[in-house]
């Protein structure tokens, strides 16, 4: 893979069909290093936003973009070998839900912190989004939601048992602490786009648990898959992204997002006394500082001052125009000085 010449910073796209695109694979990577600055490139020579990871385990990250966008992106990654299957998952938004574009170096691709745990290698049986219903109506299969807390409480399977942990990490202590191989013989695990039930699903199979059920795709191939009359789905489905969450026909939900914690938050949480926009909601008022809700409350200000002047406060559009603003004043200084050594002579 070669990086193209002089990548272009990208500008918002359209407000029509921005493609989503979700995307995973555990692979060998021995040169993920390597990888960062080409992906970078071909991410804005092609103006797609957002964030992938690169392990030496593998890739991982969401990005949106125009749909020819999104297509060279995937070809180039899958004109990798190791890539070539690449699993994706897609859906539509008609605003960008990204600001930035990054290609970040991690450890893990998703972060369980256990030694030793490796899809590529154990994992647990893969079930079709249209056979999950059948699998999770069987009375012995222990359904659980991998993901955190506060993802869990937007919506979830019927019938799942939410392990109420804070992060991924804290996954296990809750193997450890409420589940046993003897007693649950059928165990059946979903997450959002399938790749932390790669590493719970492993993990468990690692812990002498044998039968171990996946849902392949995660929620948002389920809902892509399974028609409304038919769904066993409650509620919503967060995504890291500015939608914040997305509903059974895998459009923008009803959610917002408290600018302080992350939190997904809804309209009463927004009508309540405890919220201040982009400085705190219900979740968080009584866990910040007050040095922290004031500069909140001063970022605040400078996107609304950003929007009334009709400027991008964050993103790339926002990067490009503060070097412009640093690269005038550096000339202004210089000027100066030149005129004063100027009068100096």
């Amino acid at each position: 893979m070669t990086a193209p010449s002089q990548p272009a910073v990208p500008s918002h796209p359209s407000a029509a069909d921005i493609v989503v695109c979700a995307m995973y694979k555990f692979v060998t990577l021995d040169d993920h290093e390597a990888l960062r600055e080409p992906l970078l490139a071909t991410m804005l020579e092609h103006e797609v936003r957002g964030t992938l990871l690169l392990a030496r385990e593998g890739i991982n990250g969401t990005v949106a973009g125009q749909r020819e966008a999104i297509d060279a992106l995937l070809d180039w990654l899958r004109s990798d070998p190791r890539l070539a299957d690449l699993d994706t998952k897609e859906s539509l938004t008609d605003k960008p839900p990204f600001l930035r574009t990054k290609v970040k170096l991690k450890r893990e691709i998703v972060t369980m912190g256990v030694e030793g745990i490796d899809p590529r290698h154990t994992v647990g049986t893969y079930v079709d989004p249209e056979q999950w219903n059948e699998l999770i109506a069987d009375p012995e299969v222990l359904l659980i939601d991998t993901r955190n807390d506060y993802e869990v409480q937007v919506g979830t399977f019927e019938g799942a048992i939410n392990p109420s942990t804070e992060a991924f990490r804290d996954f296990p202590e809750y193997v450890k602490r409420e589940l046993d191989p003897s007693r649950h013989r059928k165990v059946a695990m979903f997450c959002t786009g399938g790749i932390r039930c790669e590493k719970s699903t492993a993990y468990l199979k690692e812990q002498g648990f044998d039968e171990v059920y996946h849902l392949k795709g995660g929620i948002l191939k389920y809902l892509e898959a399974v028609p409304k009359g038919q769904t066993r789905w409650q509620g919503e489905c967060f995504v890291f992204d500015d939608r914040v969450t997305v509903n059974h026909d895998l459009e923008r939900g009803s959610y917002d997002q408290c600018h302080a914690c992350r939190m997904p938050i809804t309209e009463d949480d927004k009508h309540s006394g405890l919220y201040q926009q982009g400085v705190c909601c219900p979740h968080c008022h009584d866990r910040l500082s007050d040095e922290q809700k004031a500069r909140f409350a001063e970022r605040e200000r400078q996107m609304q001052l950003a929007r009334e002047r009709g400027e991008a406060h964050l993103g790339s559009e926002a990067v490009e125009r503060m070097e412009q603003r640093r690269q005038a004043k550096r000339h202004q200084r210089e000027a100066a000085r030149q005129a004063n050594q100027q009068k100096q002579d």
